[in-house]
């Protein structure tokens, strides 16, 4: 879910076929299966959000991002994403929900036309991390014009310089095609991306994981691979994921992607319900010799 302009946006089929061309990235086969659990035992728990509570979603843990709604947020999308509206982002029934509607806010200084409102729930300034296993539960929306996402930022803020990690992608006029995918500075050949049918990803909840250790990733649906990324022997433009980065969760309209089949109005509202965010840390390594 890119977030600083770029100037195209390739198809993420593109990404992953020019990727091949690259070698410090080893990619293992996708669709993978592995016994549960996949969470690490070594992995301890160290930040949480379990939704056990009604209203506001914990203004400790979560900020809202609304800094580009004047810019389409760069990819022409046609949500404004709104701060602490209830619309938009709350927790009920032990559930986070972040809910997008067709509606007009020209009320609001920086509404530029979008004919939809949204939120976009981010962990800046609150917690972030270098490494560990984050897993998300989550039910996605559906419907021609959707794009939910779960991803990561670098706290350094200088895209694509300090990276991307999109835990999950998925365009909801192809509901359960989940992507994963990983974006650097070194354009779509460095670029990887993997993806994985769920057909009731919109229907019942599922967990989106991701094993990050200084030597890879790995991305999972609930037990399954998506796929696999090792480090070798990359310089940092190839393979700028050794800092801090923070979550972001949020649901785009249109877009460059997203809105690659055009918007039905008629779906709307749509929402993405998130049961839980965990994220889980392992025991700091002995320097070597």
């Amino acid at each position: 879910m890119l977030s600083i302009p770029v100037t195209k946006k390739v198809s993420h089929g593109a990404w992953l076929g020019a990727f091949a061309a690259a070698t410090a990235l080893i990619a293992a086969p996708f669709g993978k299966s592995e016994a549960e659990p996949v969470i690490p035992p070594d992995a301890r728990l160290v930040w949480s959000d379990e939704f056990n509570y009604t209203g506001a979603p914990d203004p400790k843990k979560w900020d809202y991002d609304t800094f580009a709604n004047r810019d389409f947020w760069w990819h022409n999308e046609r949500q404004y994403y709104t701060r602490a509206r209830s619309e938009n982002a709350r927790v009920e029934n032990g559930v986070l929900i972040i809910e997008a509607r067709k509606e007009d806010l020209s009320s609001q200084k920086d509404w530029v036309g979008q004919e939809y409102s949204s939120a976009r729930l981010i962990t800046r300034g609150r917690a972030s991390w270098t490494y560990g296993f984050v897993d998300v539960r989550a039910k996605l929306p559906c419907g021609r014009g959707t794009w939910p996402a779960i991803w990561m930022l670098s706290d350094k803020g200088r895209w694509p310089k300090d990276g991307e990690i999109d835990i999950m992608e998925m365009v909801g006029s192809k509901p359960g095609d989940i992507h994963s995918t990983l974006h650097s500075s070194q354009g779509v050949p460095e670029r990887l991306q993997g993806n994985l049918q769920i057909n009731d990803a919109c229907k019942a909840f599922h967990n989106y994981r991701m094993d990050w250790r200084e030597d890879g990733f790995t991305f999972y649906v609930d037990s399954t691979v998506v796929f696999t990324a090792k480090k070798g022997t990359a310089s940092y433009d190839e393979w700028p994921w050794d800092h801090n980065f923070h979550l972001l969760m949020n649901i785009a309209v249109g877009g460059a992607w997203g809105g690659i089949d055009g918007i039905d109005p008629t779906v709307f509202p749509v929402r993405l319900e998130v049961d839980y965010v965990r994220v889980y840390q392992y025991p700091k390594q002995p320097a070597k010799k």
